[in-house]
């Protein structure tokens, strides 16, 4: 079934597509009136029949459908790798349900951005997670965030639950049993290329944060943060099907 996000209410019941995607209805797939489609507005999945009129194309809502947002928020903070690997990290992470993700500035980064060559990356990554988003059926649109300095990432540890940082020296501790069992927000911390240094390691530890391994093989950054949001989201029971509206 087709899915379109709504701009914004007419009436209790009536909504209005986005310019972009009331372009793709009409003209790309050819949709006509009365056609049921999927739409997200506010939140939230709905089916809904298409309307078209002189104010444009519009969707009257009918049921609300089942969630696909996770119950768990797991933040990804990717070190920020060359060349173009976090457009794809992005899209993948958003498919899998990362509540947000934050390219992270450490200290083996090989790349460096100047704050306008930021802002044109982090827009080209949000929109590679809105798409992303509207193809896996997220209902949330999932922040893309701006590069952030590891020691302004320290200050953040104590906003969650858990910070996991997948590490090649670790050899013990594993995601099953590093997480706790009342964990709702939870961050993952994945080194560049280069991996993280032991100064790294250490200052994340003294601030909460938990070493852990992903098995004894030693996996690409752009591998290793989708191996662990979906080695947690199965953990966590965000795997095991749909849940009501």
């Amino acid at each position: 079934m087709h899915r379109f996000y709504a701009s914004h209410s007419l009436t209790a019941d009536t909504v209005a597509l986005s310019k972009e995607d009331e372009h793709h209805a009409r003209n790309v797939l050819r949709l006509a009136d009365g056609d049921t489609v999927e739409i997200v507005f506010s939140g939230t999945r709905y089916l809904a029949t298409l309307h078209s009129g002189s104010g444009g194309l519009t969707a009257c809502l009918g049921s609300p459908l089942p969630t696909t947002e996770p119950i768990h928020t797991i933040d990804l903070f990717q070190g920020l790798p060359k060349g173009d690997k976090m457009d794809m990290i992005v899209q993948k992470a958003v498919e899998l349900g990362a509540g947000s993700v934050t390219p992270l500035i450490m200290e083996r980064c090989v790349t460096r951005l100047d704050d306008q060559s930021a802002a044109k990356k982090q827009a080209r990554w949000q929109r590679i997670a809105y798409e992303a988003g509207k193809q896996s059926g997220r209902v949330l649109e999932v922040p893309i965030h701006l590069p952030l300095s590891f020691r302004h990432f320290l200050d953040r540890i104590a906003e969650y639950d858990a910070v996991l940082v997948p590490y090649e020296m670790e050899t013990t501790l594993s995601l099953r049993c590093a997480v706790p069992a009342d964990a709702m927000k939870i961050a993952v911390v994945i080194g560049p290329e280069g991996g993280i240094s032991e100064q790294e390691i250490s200052d994340m530890a003294q601030h909460g944060a938990h070493a852990v391994t992903l098995g004894p093989r030693i996996l690409r950054t752009e591998t290793a943060g989708l191996c662990a949001l979906s080695c947690l989201m199965c953990l966590l029971g965000e795997m095991d099907g749909g849940r009501g509206a």
